[in-house]
């Protein structure tokens, strides 16, 4: 193949301004590319290459090598790149790289609490009947059975809680306002909590549902403090934030046979795409119960 490499490098290092980490990784990837194109055709050159060489060399570092996706990606662009510079210099006439999608990166599946974990965290946080003590299992339990995310945690008002219909009046992303139900332990919690906070702080018109230890409207950090440290109690997850309760709530819905489309909407989602995410925590789940309890599991 041409030795059109040696200008191309030259050209990240002086016109693009690169670092040398960088034109090194550039140099190495298309070293890589070149020699496993060389493999299959040894008379082959940068101008032959065609987008069917380019997708075997992919299936070739996902399959043989085990690269991740993002590594891959990274190759890819690298070679995106250098054909553009050959296209630009005239040296080839057709850009293989125009008809090639890279490998989609796997979404990371969002951690969750389990069920028995949640169960024994409330629990706990029944024996604590101070102010904050009903606040703080009032927010966990807010969290993970409707779903809700922390902003809209926190732009709750009293007026926001229909205690009669047992309903919450929710304003998610862009101002779109969804209607979410709750039980009666929900109904009980937030019943139990308004008269301890009015108790404390007299019958005001508060401008959050939840309130500081000094009747102020709850920051984002003070709600993830309490999450995280009463996670902390239960739960060895490494990411133990509001978020994680909202993916729990939908966990344990679809675990209990609720179906995707409500799922959305409860959470305000909008597409089903965006929930079917869930759909791959709850089978890792299932795997994980199938590696622990089948007895022909290996």
């Amino acid at each position: 193949m041409e030795s059109w490499t040696d200008p191309f490098l030259e050209y990240l290092r002086s016109e693009r301004n690169n670092s040398p980490l960088t034109v090194e990784a550039y140099a190495k990837d298309l070293s890589e590319f070149q020699a496993f194109i060389e493999s299959l055709n040894p008379e082959c050159s940068w101008g032959s290459v065609e987008s069917a060489d380019v997708r075997e060399w992919i299936i070739y570092l996902l399959d043989d090598q085990k690269l991740s996706e993002s590594s891959v990606n990274r190759k890819v662009s690298a070679l995106r790149t250098y054909y553009r510079y050959l296209r630009r210099m005239g040296w080839v006439n057709i850009n293989p790289m125009e008809r090639v999608v890279p490998p989609k990166k796997k979404r990371p599946l969002p951690s969750f609490v389990r069920e028995k974990e949640m169960d024994r965290l409330f629990e706990i946080t029944a024996e604590d009947k101070s102010f904050v003590g009903v606040r703080d299992r009032l927010i966990l339990m807010m969290f993970y059975e409707t779903g809700v995310r922390r902003a809209e945690l926190l732009g709750m008002t009293d007026s926001c809680v229909d205690m009669i219909a047992r309903q919450i009046k929710v304003t998610g992303k862009r101002n779109k306002q969804r209607i979410i139900p709750f039980g009666d332990e929900l109904f009980k919690e937030i019943g139990e909590y308004v008269e301890i906070r009015n108790a404390n702080f007299g019958k005001t018109t508060f401008l959050s549902l939840f309130v500081s230890e000094k009747g102020d409207p709850m920051t984002p950090n003070q709600v993830t403090k309490v999450v995280k440290e009463n996670l902390s109690k239960v739960t060895t997850v490494g990411k133990k934030s509001p978020h994680v309760l909202r993916h729990s709530f939908a966990t344990a819905m679809l675990n209990n046979k609720a179906d995707l489309t409500s799922i959305q909407k409860l959470l305000g989602h909008e597409s089903v795409a965006t929930t079917e995410i869930y759909t791959h925590v709850s089978f890792e789940e299932l795997k994980s119960e199938y590696k622990n309890a089948h007895p022909r599991k290996k």
